[in-house]
C-alpha cells in the first residue's frame, strides 16, 4: 500500500506540473512581446550582443546548419578539454588527461545528449571538465533539441521555423537555467554535496584511511535530470548516496526527469491552436507509459523464475543490484522513468533487471515515444502522428491532411528514411559488435546478447544507460558507440526539419466533413496502433532472441 502510495503521488505531481509547464514553455518561445521579457530579455540581448545574432527567420536549411556546425564545434572544444585537463587547472586530484577515443566518445555523448559514459565519474575527470565541459554541454545538448521540435511545431502550424541561435538562447535562459538553479539549491538541502574541495579523507572504524570523493554535485545533478542528460557525477550514478541520498531527491529526480517531456504535448497543443489534440497526444504516450510501468512492476515483484522454483526468491521480489533504501517499486519506476524520457540516469543497475524488466527499458528506448527525450522524443511522436494519418488517409482513398496541411510523397519519403535509421544503428552495430568483440562480453548466451543490444539501443536514443557486463573502456567501443550517437541524433533532426519546411511552405487547406479529426479518442487507437505495429514489430527478432529467450530460458 505504502509503495502504490508512493509511485501515485509521484506520478501525481507529475500530471498537476504538465500543463502548467507547457503553457510557460509555449509562451517562452513566442517571438511577441509577453511579461516574461521584463526578467529574460535583458540578458538575451546581452548574448545576442556577445554571439553577433541577428533575431531573423532562417530556413529549414539554415536552421540545421546552424545546429550541426554549432554542435560539432562544441564537441571539438570540449574533446580537447578533455585531452588536456591533466594540465589545467581546478584539478586538485591530480586526474590525467583522457585517452583520445574515450575523449572522443564522451565529447559526442554529452553533445548528443547521451550522456554515455565509458570512464568512472569521480576519477575520470576534473573539476574544470566536470563544471566547464559536461555542466556546458548538459546545457547545450538539451537546449539545441528542444529548439529543434520548436522549429518543428512552427513549420507544421504553417509559421516561419524561427532562428535556432535566439531559440537555442530561450531554451536556456528562460527554461533550463532558472529550473536547474532552484533545483540545485533543493538538492544541497537534502544533502547533496557542493563544494570544490578535494577528494576527503576518512578513518574508518578499523582505522584504515577511505578516499570519499565530492565536488559540485548539486549543480551536476540539477542540470543531468532536468536536461534529460542523465550522466552520473559518480561512477554509479543516482544509486550513489551522494548523488540521491534519499527518498525525497529520488523523488525530485523523477519530477525534473519528465517535466519538459511531460509538458511539450501542451507546448504543441498551444503553438499549433489545438490543444484538444495536445492533450490526445499526451494521453496517448501516458497510457503507454503506465502499461510499460505495470509489466515492470510485475516482472520486478515476480523476480527469478528459476529462484522462485526453488523456494530462495526475495520475499520483496528481485532485489539484485537495487539499493535497499529505495526497494523494487522505486527502483522499478526509475528504470521506466530513466528510459521512457530517454535520460539514462540510474538508481539500479540495469543489468540486474530481470529480462521482462530488461525488455521494457530496450523497448523505451526503441520506440522512443513513450514521451521520449527532451525535443527529440516529441520529434519522433510528431513523425508517428503523421505516419498515423497518412495510413488512415490510404484507408478512406483520401489525401492525407494534417493541421490543415497535406502530406504527400515528399513528406512520407523523409519520414520513411527517417524511420530506417534507428533499427540500422542498433542492429548493424550489434551484428558487428559479436561477431568481433564477443571476449569484452561477461555473459554469455541470451543475455550477452541483450547486452550488447541495449548499449547500441541507448547510444542511438540518446539515452545513456548501460547494461553494463560489457568491457566497453576499449577503442572499438569508445569509437563506434561514438559514431552511433552522432549519427542518432543529427540524422533525425535533418529528415524532420526537411519535413517541417516542406509543410511549412505549403497552403493550409479548409477542414471538410470527410476530414479526419486528429483530436479524438479514435486517433489515439490509431496513434498507438501504429507505434506498435511500425515501431515495436522492427525490433521483434532482435527482442526474441535477447530477453525474451532468457525469460524462457529461467522459467521452469
Amino acid at each position: 500500500m505504502v509503495t502504490a502510495i508512493s509511485i501515485g503521488i509521484t506520478l501525481l505531481l507529475v500530471l498537476l506540473l504538465a500543463r502548467p509547464m507547457g503553457l510557460y514553455m509555449a509562451k517562452a518561445f513566442d517571438y511577441e512581446t509577453t511579461g516574461l521579457d521584463k526578467w529574460f530579455l535583458p540578458l538575451e540581448k546581452l548574448i545576442y550582443g556577445i554571439g553577433g545574432i541577428r533575431r531573423e527567420n532562417q530556413t529549414w536549411k539554415q536552421y540545421v546548419l546552424a545546429i550541426v556546425m554549432s554542435n560539432t564545434v562544441m564537441i571539438l572544444l570540449v574533446f580537447l578539454i578533455f585531452r588536456f585537463q591533466g594540465s589545467l587547472p581546478l584539478n586538485p586530484s591530480g586526474i590525467p588527461g583522457m585517452e583520445p577515443t574515450l575523449a572522443f566518445n564522451t565529447a559526442i555523448s554529452f553533445m548528443t545528449n547521451t550522456n554515455l559514459q565509458h570512464y568512472s565519474g569521480e576519477s575520470g575527470l576534473s573539476y574544470l571538465s566536470q563544471m566547464v565541459a559536461i555542466v556546458f554541454m548538459m546545457f547545450a545538448a538539451p537546449a539545441t533539441a528542444l529548439a529543434a521540435v520548436i522549429a518543428f511545431i512552427r513549420g507544421m502550424a504553417g509559421k516561419p521555423l524561427g532562428n535556432f541561435f535566439v531559440d537555442l538562447t530561450r531554451s536556456i535562459t528562460r527554461i533550463l537555467l532558472p529550473i536547474s538553479f532552484a533545483a540545485a539549491l533543493v538538492f544541497i538541502a537534502l544533502g547533496v554535496p557542493q563544494t570544490l574541495e578535494p577528494t576527503a579523507v576518512a578513518t574508518t572504524v578499523e582505522g584504515a584511511a577511505q578516499e570519499i570523493a565530492r565536488g559540485p554535485v548539486a549543480s551536476f545533478l540539477s542540470i543531468k535530470e532536468l536536461g534529460n542528460n542523465g550522466g552520473g557525477y559518480f561512477g554509479v550514478n543516482s544509486a550513489h548516496p551522494l548523488e540521491n541520498p534519499n527518498a525525497l531527491s529520488n523523488m525530485l529526480q523523477i519530477l525534473l526527469m519528465l517535466l519538459v517531456t511531460t509538458a511539450t504535448p501542451f507546448t504543441y497543443g498551444k503553438m499549433v491552436g489545438n490543444a484538444k489534440q495536445g492533450r490526445v497526444l499526451f494521453v496517448s504516450m501516458a497510457m503507454m507509459f503506465i502499461v510499460f510501468l505495470g509489466i515492470s512492476l510485475t516482472a520486478e515483484y515476480a523476480g527469478n523464475p528459476a529462484l522462485n522454483a526453488l523456494g530462495i526468491q526475495h520475499e520483496q521480489g528481485s532485489m539484485e543490484g537495487k539499493e535497499v533504501r529505495f526497494g523494487v517499486a522505486q527502483s522499478s519506476l526509475y528504470s521506466v522513468v530513466t528510459t521512457a524520457s530517454e535520460t539514462g540516469a540510474v538508481n539500479t543497475m540495469h543489468d540486474t533487471l530481470t529480462p521482462i524488466g530488461g525488455l521494457i527499458a530496450l523497448s523505451n528506448m526503441m520506440l522512443n515515444t513513450v514521451f521520449g527525450g527532451m525535443g527529440a522524443g516529441f520529434l519522433n511522436v510528431l513523425m508517428y502522428t503523421m505516419i498515423a494519418v497518412f495510413l488512415s488517409g490510404l484507408m478512406v482513398g483520401r489525401t492525407p491532411e494534417f493541421l490543415g496541411k497535406k502530406i504527400e510523397g515528399k513528406e512520407m519519403k523523409l519520414i520513411a528514411v527517417t524511420m530506417l535509421f534507428t533499427p540500422i544503428l542498433i542492429l548493424a552495430p550489434t551484428a558487428l559488435a559479436l561477431f568481433t568483440n564477443a571476449d569484452t562480453i561477461s555473459n554469455p548466451g541470451y543475455h550477452g546478447l541483450t547486452q550488447v543490444m541495449y548499449e547500441y539501443t541507448s547510444s542511438a536514443a540518446n539515452n545513456g544507460s548501460g547494461f553494463e557486463g560489457l568491457g566497453d573502456a576499449t577503442p572499438f567501443w569508445n569509437i563506434s558507440t561514438g559514431i552511433v550517437m552522432f549519427l542518432g541524433r543529427y540524422l533525425s533532426l535533418v529528415t524532420l526539419l526537411a519535413v517541417a519546411g516542406s509543410l511549412a511552405a505549403k497552403k493550409a487547406v479548409p477542414e471538410t466533413a470527410g476530414t479526419f479529426r486528429t483530436d479524438t479518442g479514435l486517433f489515439a487507437a490509431v496513434f498507438l496502433g501504429t507505434v506498435l505495429i511500425v515501431g515495436a514489430l522492427t525490433f521483434f527478432p532482435a527482442i526474441v532472441l535477447g530477453p525474451v529467450a532468457e525469460q524462457l530460458t529461467l522459467t521452469p
